[in-house]
């Protein structure tokens, strides 16, 4: 029997396009670890089976809401009381009752991924039953984990003072991609393109983008992904007659986005201010930017601004509204310069916030325990 420590990491989503857990269960595979991740069948998944790791997809009855998390959580629970391994990660507090509950009784270390602040989410902000119950949770599970991180410094730092523990930091940020490196003047002579990747869901300022484009009669709007609003934000750009000018792209596999940024001028990535989580988020698609050396438009949120600071690769804008967007978005068009400089700071920033780094400090967390 191998002498590899077993890791068992959970989540409630399809695996196929989880980007931040392939790198995971990636990284701790190469550092030595044997991987299992677990994750949600549905009728629509696709095939994942990575090979350098096992995973486990547990099939539902109920697919959505307080039911959904109820069978999920007690199915999840059974599955690690009898699956033999010595740590398990729960991602999120959606699994977190059942990989606490059945670690403790088997006397298995414990890992909490936060990859966002969930009881904060912009879904709760207008349910405040559901979201007591996640708060309540949360209070229940996170200061019993043997170790946690999240994936920015602003949020380590709130959830540590919430739940009176301490979070590192794993940033979210995808491998270095060794052809990314191409000359600032490239960018200029691409289509006039904005490019959205990631869910199409409330908050995400989408629908104040398709309004913009009304005003910005030579650009086009490329959104490529899928979620909650999406048939909305479709009747949105019909009734306004954009449907040439903004290409809804659907879900897109993720060894494709590099392919769509070499394409696009510039990235957009928007959070409405109605959420802890998302005022102080980091997410993925800020560094996937970067990493294409594509100048991108962000919220002047605390994490952004530190970057930025250090690094300009990005415009950042107070407020999710028509004016602010078409601002920053014929700013770059009518000052090149400050577009190529912008590049340019994308190139410094791809030097330091990699996924090499980060795996580093994934890796040390494991290994303590």
């Amino acid at each position: 029997m191998s002498d590899r420590k077993h890791i068992v990491l959970t989540v409630t989503n399809d695996l196929t396009y989880d980007r931040r857990m392939y790198r995971i269960c990636t990284a701790l595979v190469d550092a030595g670890f044997n991987v299992t991740l677990t994750g949600r069948l549905l009728k629509t998944s696709a095939a994942f089976t990575p090979g350098h790791f096992q995973t486990h997809r547990i099939r539902c009855f109920f697919n959505k809401g307080f039911l959904f998390y109820k069978e999920y959580n007690i199915r999840l629970f059974f599955y690690l009381l009898r699956l033999r391994f010595d740590i398990a990660c729960a991602c999120d507090l959606d699994t977190a009752l059942p990989v606490i509950m059945s670690s403790k009784l088997r006397g298995k270390k414990t890992v909490y991924d936060a990859h966002e602040y969930f009881s904060e989410v912009p879904e709760l902000t207008h349910r405040p039953i559901i979201k007591a119950v996640w708060q309540w949770i949360g209070r229940m599970t996170i200061p019993r984990f043997d170790t946690r991180y999240t994936v920015g410094a602003e949020l380590a730092n709130l959830m540590g003072k919430v739940y009176g523990v301490a979070f590192d930091v794993i940033r979210n940020i995808a491998p270095v991609d060794p052809f990314s490196d191409q000359k600032a003047d490239d960018h200029i002579h691409r289509e006039k393109v904005i490019l959205y990747q990631g869910a199409l869901n409330v908050g995400r300022g989408l629908e104040a983008c398709i309004n913009a484009m009304r005003q910005l009669a030579d650009w086009t709007f490329w959104l490529a992904g899928e979620g909650d609003i999406t048939e909305q934000l479709k009747q949105q750009v019909r009734d306004q007659g954009l449907e040439e000018r903004v290409r809804f792209l659907g879900w897109v596999h993720p060894d494709k986005l590099p392919d769509l940024m070499a394409q696009a001028r510039i990235s957009i990535n928007l959070r409405e201010r109605e959420s802890l989580n998302d005022y102080y988020s980091l997410p993925n698609k800020f560094f996937d930017a970067i990493h294409a050396h594509l100048p991108s438009i962000h919220m002047a949120y605390p994490e952004y601004q530190h970057i930025v600071s250090k690094y300009p690769c990005a415009v950042l804008i107070d407020e999710v509204n028509v004016d602010a967007i078409v601002r920053a978005v014929q700013f770059l068009d009518e000052h090149p310069q400050v577009y190529f400089g912008l590049v340019q700071g994308c190139q410094l920033a791809s030097a330091e916030f990699t996924w090499e780094n980060e795996s580093q400090r994934l890796i040390q967390i494991y290994q303590t325990l």
